[in-house]
């Protein structure tokens, strides 16, 4: 896989709760961070609130690359059924993320997908360093995308079948 390709990862849960509670978590931009080796701290940027257009920022940190700070818009936003955000760059958006929700008997099915890309983000330039390498640096990092997105997913899951925020 290359990054042209815009690589990766998903995931999805059961949720035994309805897509009404499973929603108040997704659109809370503090509740990932409770869940990631990576993204560490979640601040609205203007005026707070889960709507489309609403900027936030992100703080990372990662043992290769020490910390950053993103800056994201919010691209979709449907109580009960999507939250989705891009990732801003200099050259477009670095990276696509988005919840989706699904009403599931009972309960919800919630899904995660984040995507690289198009614009230039972290990565790239540590594939500009090393083309030869690409597809391998492609393949760790997605790794570790599905690892965030599993623990991500659980911890809502659990959060939505306690009822707490």
């Amino acid at each position: 896989m290359r990054f042209a390709d815009g690589p990766s990862a998903h995931g999805e849960i059961r949720v035994a709760a309805p897509p009404g509670r499973v929603w108040l978590l997704i659109s809370d931009i503090t509740v990932p961070p409770r869940f990631s080796d990576e993204l560490q701290e979640v601040r609205w940027a203007g005026e707070p609130g889960p709507r489309v257009g609403a900027r936030f920022t992100g703080r990372n940190e990662h043992p290769a690359r020490g910390t950053w700070v993103t800056t994201s818009v919010i691209a979709e936003c449907e109580p009960g059924r999507c939250f989705a955000w891009n990732v801003e760059s200099s050259g477009g958006y670095a990276a696509r993320w988005r919840f989706d929700l699904a009403t599931d008997g009972a309960g919800t099915m919630l899904r995660q997908r984040g995507e690289m890309g198009p614009g230039p983000s972290g990565i790239t330039a540590v594939i500009a360093a090393r083309p030869d390498k690409e597809e391998r640096i492609i393949a760790r990092r997605l790794a570790e995308w599905q690892r965030n997105i599993e623990a991500t997913l659980a911890g809502i899951k659990q959060l939505a079948e306690q009822g707490s925020r």
